[in-house]
């Protein structure tokens, strides 16, 4: 049995699930309860020193890091995440990363109570998760061509790390009326079974 540790609002986890479900794998969720600091127990510190989530444990194997464990899934189960030349996967990766690494690290959960407590009263969560998720939406939105998909007409990488921001956006109300085309990959992923069924709302203990 696939073992997957992770948060039902986890970003990271989220595209996890999103990429199990492409592949139609069967799993096991083994919640890690993020508010009250459950990545910080031993248990799962001896899962990932880093004390995040998710960690899989699949094919006899334990990984960490959502899109190390979206790569290996990717290249053992054949998703087809990166297809095309080289060009075109270069920029679906760019893509993937805008929200993955640029936009989820500085919106983490942990982040955002450090700056909030550090501004002693000047700063809500909601204003410092508007300040970076609206901007670098703004800009993903210029880096889609436009069409069904964040690149192509296939299920990529970068549509697994753009609905997970997305739910995050609009949980924090951000306003994504000017984004067309993020919108319309949203609504063309929407009904897909594998990212319906990863949505928070179903994995919420």
């Amino acid at each position: 049995m696939i073992t997957l540790y992770d948060y039902w609002r986890s970003s990271a986890s989220y595209r996890v699930r999103i990429a199990l479900g492409l592949a139609g794998l069967d799993w096991q969720s083994i919640p890690v309860d993020l508010v009250e600091g459950a990545q910080r127990s031993p248990e799962h510190l001896a899962r990932n020193p880093q004390g995040l989530v998710p960690v899989i444990e699949i094919d006899g194997h334990r990984f960490s890091q959502s899109l190390a464990i979206i790569d290996y899934l990717d290249e053992t189960r054949g998703l087809g995440l990166l297809p095309g030349n080289a060009e075109n996967r270069a920029h679906i990766r760019a893509i993937a990363h805008a929200m993955a690494i640029d936009i989820h690290p500085i919106c983490n959960l942990g982040t955002a109570r450090f700056a909030v407590a550090a501004s002693n009263g000047g700063l809500t969560m909601k204003d410092w998760m508007q300040h970076f998720i609206a901007p670098g939406l703004a800009a993903v939105e210029e880096m889609l061509p436009g069409d069904d998909y964040c690149w192509g007409e296939t299920v990529t990488l970068a549509d697994i790390c753009l609905i997970p921001q997305l739910y995050n956006a609009e949980r924090w109300g951000v306003d994504l009326s000017a984004l067309p085309r993020i919108r319309r990959v949203a609504g063309k992923l929407a009904p897909i079974p594998a990212f319906a069924a990863a949505h928070p709302d179903h994995a919420r203990p």
